[in-house]
C-alpha cells in the first residue's frame, strides 16, 4: 500500500463508527487514552512501557510500538525480574498515580515476571504485565519454550501469574481484549484493589485484526474517590479516642498513599498523640516532626517501642500488621489495648479484634480531629524518650572497632579471631552502623533512598532520619532481595529531579543488579551503595542467633577462606563512575564527588559483619526452630520460641464491633 493509498484507508477510517487495528495495535492505543483524576488533577496514568523481546512478542506488541507508541516511553530491559521491579518502584514512588507496563517474550522471560509480581501483589502496588504467550490456534504446538502438562492444552507458563495477579486474563480472541482491558484498570485505578494485573497475549492473537469501536479508544478518565467515613465510624472512634489515655498512632503504608502526612500532624500534634511508622509507612512525615517515633515493631526504635508498650489505644492508619510490625504480635494484644484501624481494604481493617474504619487515612483523621475539640492524651514524657533515642544513635554513629574492649552489636556469634580474620580480608574496621549514618548525613536531604532485604532494612528502619518526606522507600512487604537497583531506577524515573540510592547488601546486589545497565544506557543516574561484609548477613545472624552454627551463609571458598569481591570493578566494566571505601573518611569523600557526576556510580563499602543495629525493646520475632536437635543450643532456642508462643495474641481475629 502506498502512502497515498494508507492515507485515504485512515481518512475513510475517520469516517467509520470502527477501525481495523492489529489486537497489539489496538492495547498500544489504548493505554495512550487512559488517565487518572486524583484530587481533581487529571494526568496520563500509563508512563510507558519496558520490554524484553523474545519471538513471543517482538512481531506483534514490538511492531505495533515501533510503528507508534504515542506518548508511551518506552524501554528496553534487561532482566524481567529487574525491570518490573523498576516499574513498581516508578508507581509506588509517585503514590500509585501512574504506572508503567511490562512485558516479555513467552516461556522462561514471562515466568522471570512472578517474583516481581508477588512483591507488586503484597504491597498493593499497580503494574500491567503482559507477558507473551503460546499460540492460540494451537497449529504448531509445542512451540518453543512452551511447556505441556497432561491435564491440559489450555496451561502455559503464564498461568503462574495467577495467583499473585489481582486480574488475570488471556486473550484467545481480538474482540476479548476490550473486556479485559476494561476490567483490568478498573482494578489498577482503584486505590482498595490495586495490584498487578496480567493480560496474556497468544503471539498469534498480537497480529490479528479486528474491527474495533471507535467508542473503545475514547480518552477515560479514572477517578480516585476519597472515601468518607461514615457517621458510626466516626462517632465510634470519638469514644474510643476519648476513653484513652495514652493513644498511639501507626502510620502504614495506606497513610503514606493517602498523602495523609499534614493530617498526621495537625492530628497528633493537637492531641499531643505519639506516632510511630511501618517501613511502608516511613517519611510520610519528616523525622524532625516531634511526636515522630521513628519505625516500630522488630525493627523499631527503642522510642517507638516505648511508646507502644505503653499505648491503651491503637490507632492503626493504613497498616497491614505484618509480624516485624507487631512483633509476631506479642508487642500488640487486643486483650489489653484497644485498636481502631483505618484502611480501604475491608479485611485490613477487621484485624486484630479492632473497630473498624473502611475509608480513606487523610481525610479520617481530618474529621476526627475536628470532631474531638478538646481532648488531650497523657503522655508527658514524648520529648525525653525522643531525646533518650536520639543519643542512642548517636553512640551508633560512633562505634569503632578499633576501641579498646570493642564489643559488636551482634553479640555472641563470632569471636574476636573470626572478627580480625574479616577485618584483615575486607582492608576494613568500618561498622555499619557508622557506614549508614554517615550516609544519612552526607546527602542532600531531598535525595531518596531505597532498601528491601538483608541487614540494611533493620538499620535504615532505626537509625535512617528521613528530614523531607517521601524520601525513604522500603521494599519490606516481600522483602525481595535483587529489589533494590533497579528500584533505584523506578524512582529516578518517578522523579528525575532528585539524586536516588539504592543501599544495597552485597548478597542481594549479587542477586539482581542488571537495570544499572538500563540507566547507563537511558542516561538515568542512579547512585548504588554496595554495603559488602561477603555473607548473607542477617541470615547469618538469625541463624546463629537461634543456636545454629554459621553454615552456608557467609561467602567463603571451598577451602574456608573469605571471599572479597570487587564490586567497584564491575561497575567500571559496565561503564558506571565507581569508587572504594573502607573508612568514614573514604566513604564521606566518595558520596560528595559522587553528587558532582552526571553518569551513575556505584560506592563498594567494605564493612565488618555484626555491626549491624539490634532490637531495642518489644523484638521478639517468631520462626521455624527444629524441634528436635542434637544442638544443646538449638534445644534451647525451640524452648525460647515456645515462651514467646505462649505469649503472643493467637489468632488475627475479625472484629465483633462491626458497623454494618
Amino acid at each position: 500500500m502506498t502512502a497515498t493509498e494508507l492515507n485515504a484507508q485512515v481518512a475513510a477510517d475517520a469516517k467509520k463508527e470502527t477501525i481495523r487495528l492489529t489486537t497489539a495495535q489496538a492495547l498500544v492505543r489504548f493505554l495512550n487514552q487512559q488517565y487518572i483524576d486524583v484530587d481533581g488533577q487529571v494526568t496520563s496514568f500509563v508512563e510507558g512501557l519496558f520490554a524484553i523481546f523474545g519471538h513471543g512478542n517482538v512481531l506483534g506488541l514490538g511492531e505495533a510500538l515501533q510503528e507508534d507508541p504515542g506518548h508511551l516511553k518506552v524501554y528496553q530491559g534487561h532482566n524481567e525480574q529487574g525491570m518490573a521491579s523498576t516499574a513498581i518502584a516508578y508507581s509506588r514512588q509517585l503514590y500509585r498515580h501512574k504506572i508503567f507496563a511490562v512485558t516479555a517474550s513467552a516461556g522462561p522471560g514471562s515466568a522471570n515476571f512472578v517474583t516481581a509480581a508477588g512483591n507488586a501483589y503484597v504491597n498493593s502496588i499497580p503494574i500491567l504485565f503482559l507477558p507473551a504467550d503460546t499460540f492460540a490456534t494451537r497449529q504448531p504446538d509445542p512451540v518453543l519454550q512452551q511447556i505441556e502438562v497432561d491435564y491440559s492444552a489450555d496451561t502455559t507458563t503464564n498461568d503462574v501469574l495467577k495467583p499473585v495477579s489481582k486480574y488475570w486474563d488471556r486473550i484467545e480472541r481480538p474482540e476479548q481484549l476490550m473486556s479485559a482491558l476494561l476490567k483490568a484498570f478498573e482494578v489498577l485505578t482503584n486505590p482498595a484493589t490495586a495490584g498487578p494485573v496480567t493480560i496474556a497475549l497468544p503471539q498469534d492473537v498480537e497480529g490479528q485484526a479486528y474491527d474495533y469501536p471507535l467508542s473503545f479508544f475514547k480518552k477515560r478518565v479514572h477517578v480516585v474517590k476519597r472515601v468518607q467515613p461514615s457517621s458510626a465510624e466516626l462517632a465510634g472512634a470519638v469514644e474510643l479516642i476519648q476513653a484513652s489515655q495514652t493513644p498511639v498512632l501507626i502510620v502504614g503504608g495506606g497513610a503514606k498513599f493517602s498523602d495523609a502526612g499534614a493530617a498526621i500532624e495537625t492530628f497528633s500534634e493537637r492531641f499531643n498523640i505519639p506516632i510511630v511508622e511501618t517501613p511502608t509507612g516511613k517519611s510520610a512525615i519528616s523525622s524532625e516532626f516531634p511526636n515522630n517515633m521513628g519505625g516500630t515493631g522488630i525493627l523499631g526504635t527503642a522510642a517507638a517501642n516505648a511508646v507502644i508498650t505503653k499505648a491503651d489505644l491503637i490507632i492503626g492508619a493504613g497498616t497491614r500488621y505484618t509480624d516485624f510490625t507487631t512483633a509476631s504480635k506479642t508487642a500488640i494484644h487486643p486483650g489489653k489495648t484497644q485498636l481502631i484501624n483505618i484502611n480501604l481494604n475491608r479485611m485490613q481493617s477487621y484485624k486484630f479484634d479492632a473497630f473498624p474504619i473502611v475509608a480513606d487515612v487523610r481525610d479520617t483523621l481530618s474529621q476526627l480531629t475536628e470532631s474531638l475539640s478538646d481532648y488531650r492524651s497523657q503522655f508527658t514524657d514524648l520529648a525525653t524518650i525522643k531525646e533518650a533515642w536520639q543519643k542512642e544513635r548517636q553512640r551508633l554513629a560512633h562505634t569503632n572497632y578499633d576501641a579498646p574492649a570493642y564489643v559488636p552489636e551482634v553479640k555472641n556469634q563470632f569471636d574476636a579471631k573470626t572478627m580480625a580474620a574479616y577485618a584483615e580480608k575486607l582492608q576494613t574496621h568500618l561498622t555499619q552502623t557508622e557506614a549508614v549514618i554517615a550516609v544519612n548525613n552526607t546527602i542532600d536531604p531531598t535525595s531518596i533512598i531505597v532498601a528491601a532485604a538483608g541487614s540494611l532494612p533493620g538499620d535504615v528502619q532505626r537509625i535512617w532520619d528521613p528530614v523531607v518526606p517521601n524520601t525513604y522507600h522500603m521494599e519490606y512487604g516481600y522483602s525481595m532481595m535483587g529489589y533494590e537497583v533497579p528500584a533505584a531506577l523506578g524512582i529516578k524515573l518517578a522523579q528525575p529531579d532528585q539524586e536516588s540510592y539504592a543501599l544495597v547488601g552485597d548478597g542481594s546486589f549479587m542477586m539482581l543488579h542488571s537495570e544499572l545497565v538500563t540507566a547507563l544506557q537511558y542516561h538515568k543516574k542512579i547512585n548504588i551503595l554496595v554495603f559488602d561484609n561477603s555473607g548473607f548477613a542477617s541470615i547469618n545472624n538469625l541463624q546463629m542467633a537461634q543456636g545454629s552454627n554459621s553454615y552456608l551463609t557467609e561467602f567463603r571458598t571451598a577451602d574456608n577462606d573469605i571471599m572479597k569481591t570487587d564490586f567497584a570493578k564491575i561497575a567500571e566494566g559496565y561503564g558506571a563512575k565507581a569508587y572504594r571505601a573502607n573508612d568514614r573518611k573514604s566513604l564521606i569523600a566518595a558520596i560528595e564527588d559522587a553528587k558532582k557526576q552526571t553518569v551513575s556510580t556505584l560506592i563498594d563499602i567494605k564493612v565488618l559483619p555484626k555491626t549491624m543495629t539490634q532490637g531495642y525493646g518489644q523484638s521478639w520475632w517468631r520462626v521455624g526452630v527444629s524441634e528436635i536437635s542434637n544442638n544443646p543450643k538449638v534445644q534451647k532456642a525451640y524452648q525460647d520460641i515456645q515462651t514467646g508462643i505462649d505469649k503472643a495474641f493467637k489468632y488475627p481475629q475479625f472484629s465483633s464491633q462491626v458497623q454494618r
